[in-house]
């Protein structure tokens, strides 16, 4: 069981009530595999997190689990057992820029 939660906007655009979803996943426990099983359930999220054509992270949102920034590990890594095995979130966050 993957937990994930999303941040307020992502949640309105997919129009999804609850503060963290829960599901299974086919397979390893990837960023790829979290962000396609996503994008399956909640197509608005499609190009939102990654690009369309190049399916990488959209530069203003970054992922993070069991207190890691995981936001430039390779989408084909696996997440941290914590994560597969639902004892912890992976994090959907938007980043902050500004000056």
């Amino acid at each position: 069981m993957i937990r994930v939660v999303l941040p307020a906007p992502l949640r309105a655009l997919a129009r999804i009530q609850e503060s963290e979803l829960r599901f299974e996943l086919n397979g390893a426990a990837t960023q790829r595999a979290v962000l396609d099983a996503l994008e399956s359930r909640y197509p608005a999220l499609r190009g939102t997190l990654r690009d369309h054509a190049t399916r990488k992270r959209r530069a203003f949102v970054r992922f993070y689990a069991c207190e890691k920034d995981l936001s430039h590990e390779s989408p084909d890594a696996p997440l941290p057992d914590a994560v597969a095995r639902g004892e912890e979130p992976f994090l959907v966050v938007g980043a902050v820029a500004g000056g």
